[in-house]
């Protein structure tokens, strides 16, 4: 690696990552970028192969004693408890963390282990990087998966400064945005903005199962927005969903009170009030969907949105963002459909209210079919 392209980094190294799937292998790949010492242990010989053949790190030697610096767990949340126990007891010297997406059992699983002294804990941090794919495994690894996405870290009252610092040193190593919450906050949030997300598009996902061919071909984006997440590994989210139960239960009994409402109410279509509840259900959505933040925590209504018919032909999407750069107006959000049996898809630009005018009018004039 040419020190000249290394950037400066907060952690020293050698760290260990113990888990090489998609996670731990994408963590593997961003430090090595940097230039640290990474060795790489997984329970799976061939997983760990291949994490080291994409670049993610050295397999750890079996004949060689190892002092790294901080120990990384990216183990199923199952094993994550027994896993990070046996690091903490193994390196000694190490700081430890877990990227884990539940935190509160794994910490009680910890407190309640009898080979573990508090001076232990103090060397432990929970972290959960808000990042993935829906693919799995060291192939789908990316070094940049954790650019600009938040890193969450969950100290106990036992973590002493030090551990922290060097677990938020290791976000800040890959790119990542740091915050910090109790073990508790952090599953009660969790649960409303990924696991809840999840079983939704898994629950409507699975309807399609014995729909018709010719019903599934007039499929829009919108369908395949709700159900991306459904492609999901379900082995994991087992263990996921399992995990964090009981803050999940709440809001799946808040889910089937909305359910129940809507049923009631369309039950009886033309009943007195029927269209008003319609209306309510619809408009709870669109407030509870503007609360989310877009680019640089903007509201997504801060944006003008416009669509951009494009040939699906080679270096099309490219050319329009090439153009939308010549004429100087910055991108702010992008998304790509497909007409379906068409040779033709749909960019769904979003740029500031300001300059959606003058964007229209530059791409018209360079040849673009703009639909407003």
């Amino acid at each position: 690696m040419n020190p000249a392209h290394v950037q400066a980094t907060h952690l020293s190294g050698p760290v260990l990552v113990i888990g090489t799937g998609l996670l731990g292998a994408s963590i593997g790949l961003g430090l090595r970028a940097r230039g640290i010492d990474v060795l790489l242990s997984d329970p799976s010989p061939s997983a760990q192969a291949v994490a080291q053949d994409i670049g993610a790190g050295r397999v750890l030697p079996a004949d060689e004693r190892v002092e790294p610096q901080l120990v990384v767990v990216a183990a199923p949340p199952d094993v994550t408890a027994a896993v990070v126990s046996q690091a903490l007891r193994d390196y000694q010297d190490a700081i430890v963390v877990d990227i884990a997406s539940v935190k509160t059992s794994i910490f009680e699983a910890l407190a309640k282990d009898p080979d573990l002294t508090e001076a232990d804990l103090g060397r432990y941090v929970g972290t959960h990087p808000m990042a993935g794919r829906e693919k799995s495994g060291p192939v789908a690894a990316r070094g940049e998966i954790f650019t600009s996405m938040p890193w969450v870290l969950c100290p106990s009252e036992l973590s002493l400064p030090g551990a922290v610092k060097t677990a938020q040193a290791l976000a800040i190593d890959l790119g990542a945005v740091v915050s910090r919450m109790s073990a508790d906050e952090h599953d009660t949030s969790v649960a409303m903005i990924s696991h809840l997300p999840q079983v939704m598009s898994s629950l409507l996902a699975s309807r399609l199962q014995d729909t018709p061919a010719h019903a599934l071909s007039l499929s829009g984006q919108g369908l395949r927005d709700v159900t991306r997440i459904a492609a999901s590994d379900p082995a994991l989210w087992v263990q996921i969903l399992g995990a964090n139960a009981a803050r999940l239960v709440d809001l799946l009994y808040g889910v089937r009170e909305d359910l129940e409402r809507l049923i009631n109410t369309l039950e009886q279509p033309e009943a007195d009030g029927a269209r008003l509840d319609m209306a309510q259900l619809i408009s709870e959505g669109n407030a509870g969907q503007a609360r989310i933040p877009g680019k640089h925590g903007a509201p997504p209504q801060a944006f003008a949105w416009l669509t951009v018919l494009v040939d699906d032909t080679p270096g099309q999407i490219a050319r329009l963002l090439t153009e939308i750069g010549e004429v100087g107006i910055n991108l702010e959000d992008l998304r790509l459909a497909h007409s379906a049996g068409q040779p033709v898809g749909l960019a769904e630009i979003a740029v500031l209210p300001s300059k959606r005018h003058e964007l229209i009018e530059y791409l018209t004039s360079h040849g673009w079919k703009v639909v407003q």
